[in-house]
């Protein structure tokens, strides 16, 4: 047997070590050794405390506060300066369009712009909110007869004007007051009235502050109400409503009452009252209103004749050549016989008015003067500047227009006046006598004043009022004479109908397809029509 006392003791030297502890050569010596797990040292939960707050975080959180605020106060600043451009640009584009007196202060001469736009119809597709227009003249007429914000210096009438029934108090006397400020004033009163015209019987709701048309309201005076606009509300009653606006006379009677106003303006404030009692139906009264602004009209006269007949109201040729007052008020009071189918006194006086305006002196004509290539950059230099320099300044109020007491000159816009009277001629000629004379000659007259309105049109240099009143006349007179050409070629074609019928209505057929006179002035009539349109379209 072999002997094992060797190898127990090789095994008794190696050292006495604990069950499963770990060999020392396996253990990471660098890693640190966790804080002892005292109960005083230890923390209630046994998940580690983490601070979310910590100073990088306190930090970033100051600077992106600090950044919101400037963008922030950078962008609202931003946009609180780019309205207030908006709105500077808007109000100065408006000055320009509808200017006003700068004897007014900044809020009435931005309410007045601001009225007129809204009150602006030159593209023809806004509807606009007569209501609220009216609303705003009320509002302005009020701050220009408060002696505390505009209207310094007005007096009332010491022996009280005209006292009219029903129109309450007359106009003031302005005549100490600036021209400009009169004339802003004038422009409010007739802005009123215009309001006042298409918000005519309008009711007011009390317990809601809506208007209303009257044809809405229900009640006994309106027994079969109409529907009311969708997103208007519901129909008002009778009994809740109060009238929304001043009758038109009240605003007309205060210009004719009122003392400061030019003799032209007086008189267009009496025939736009005329034509508003011609539209209500009161032929009469109108009648004695164009009578009245006939007189206003011949106030000035220095003539040792009378301007007019005072009975048929022609024109007397020994007296002189008539205003620009006295030519618009009896052509006014002309029409009205026209419309009221007085063709026997309507054509005496058209007639004296187109002699008249036949004898009016031509405006004088100024040569154009032949520029050299440095006098054409030159004035484009200056037209430039001339633009940059109104961008800068506010631009002056208008000049005062013609007071219309002088005869006025033979003008494109007179001679637009000229063609529109040569309508008429034509127009009542037509209609007067169902002759073929009197037919042919209505025609001939309509055919002139075509040809001359058609011909201003085409001249260069035409302003803005002419082009306008030419192109009034050039529309209506196209339009009178293709309906007079239509109704005898539809004559003409019934008439060759049975004179072409042969033996039991047979036979004929070649004399149906030949057209006549009339038809064939009717494709000349549209020609002009298409030529016009064209005219028309390149000089709007």
């Amino acid at each position: 047997m072999r002997p094992r006392l060797p190898i127990r003791r090789i095994l008794f030297l190696r050292p006495f070590r604990p069950p499963n502890t770990p060999r020392l050569f396996t253990q990471n010596t660098l890693t640190p050794r966790l804080r002892p797990q005292l109960p005083f040292l230890s923390s209630p939960s046994r998940r580690p405390i983490v601070r979310f707050l910590t100073t990088e975080r306190k930090q970033w959180i100051k600077e992106e506060v600090w950044k919101a605020g400037k963008y922030t106060l950078v962008l609202w600043t931003g946009t609180f300066l780019v309205v207030v451009m908006a709105f500077g640009v808007h109000q100065e584009y408006l000055d320009r369009k509808f200017p006003s007196p700068h004897e007014w202060s900044w809020v009435t001469r931005r309410d007045f712009r601001t009225t007129r736009w809204g009150e602006d119809d030159e593209e023809g597709d806004v509807s606009i909110n007569w209501a609220q227009t009216g609303h705003s003249y009320r509002l302005l007429l009020k701050r220009l007869e408060d002696p505390n914000i505009d209207g310094a210096g007005l007096q009332d009438q010491d022996e009280g004007g005209i006292l009219v029934t029903g129109i309450g108090k007359t106009g003031f006397d302005i005549s100490k007051k600036p021209e400009s400020w009169r004339r802003g004033y004038y422009e409010v009163l007739m802005g009123a009235a215009r309001a006042a015209e298409h918000v005519d019987g309008w009711v007011r709701d009390k317990t809601r502050n809506i208007a209303f048309p009257p044809n809405v309201v229900i009640g006994p005076s309106n027994p079969n109400p109409r529907p009311v606009r969708p997103g208007q509300g519901s129909a008002p009653r009778e009994e809740d409503c109060e009238p929304l606006f001043e009758p038109p006379e009240t605003y007309y009677m205060r210009i004719l009452t009122t003392q400061g106003f030019t003799e032209k303006q007086r008189v267009d404030a009496a025939l736009a009252y005329a034509t508003w009692l011609d539209f209500k139906r009161t032929p009469n009264t109108a009648f004695e209103m164009y009578k009245w602004a006939l007189d206003i009209a011949t106030s000035s006269s220095t003539s040792p004749k009378p301007i007019n007949d005072k009975t048929t109201f022609v024109l007397n040729t020994d007296a002189g050549l008539p205003s620009a007052n006295v030519l618009a008020a009896t052509t006014a009071l002309a029409v009205h016989h026209a419309v009221n189918s007085n063709l026997n006194l309507a054509l005496p006086i058209f007639l004296s008015i187109l002699r008249a305006r036949k004898s009016l002196p031509d405006a004088p004509t100024t040569m154009r003067s032949t520029l050299t290539p440095d006098e054409e950059s030159e004035s484009l230099w200056k037209t430039a500047m001339s633009l940059v320099r109104s961008a800068i300044i506010a631009p002056p109020y208008p000049p005062p227009p013609d007071d219309g007491t002088t005869p006025p000159q033979r003008t494109p816009k007179e001679r637009g006046e000229e063609a529109g009277v040569m309508t008429y001629v034509g127009e009542i000629l037509y209609a007067s006598k169902q002759s073929k004379t009197s037919r042919e000659d209505g025609l001939a007259w309509t055919r002139e004043a075509v040809d001359i309105a058609e011909e201003e049109l085409r001249r260069k240099g035409i302003d803005k009022e002419g082009k306008e009143t030419c192109k009034q006349c050039l529309e209506v007179g196209l339009g009178n004479w293709m309906t007079m050409v239509a109704k005898l070629a539809r004559e003409e074609k019934e008439s060759k109908i049975g004179k072409s019928s042969g033996w039991l209505g047979f036979g004929g057929e070649t004399q149906q397809d030949v057209k006549g006179r009339w038809e064939s002035e009717e494709q000349v009539i549209q020609e002009r029509m298409r030529r016009a349109n064209e005219i028309i379209g390149s000089s709007t």
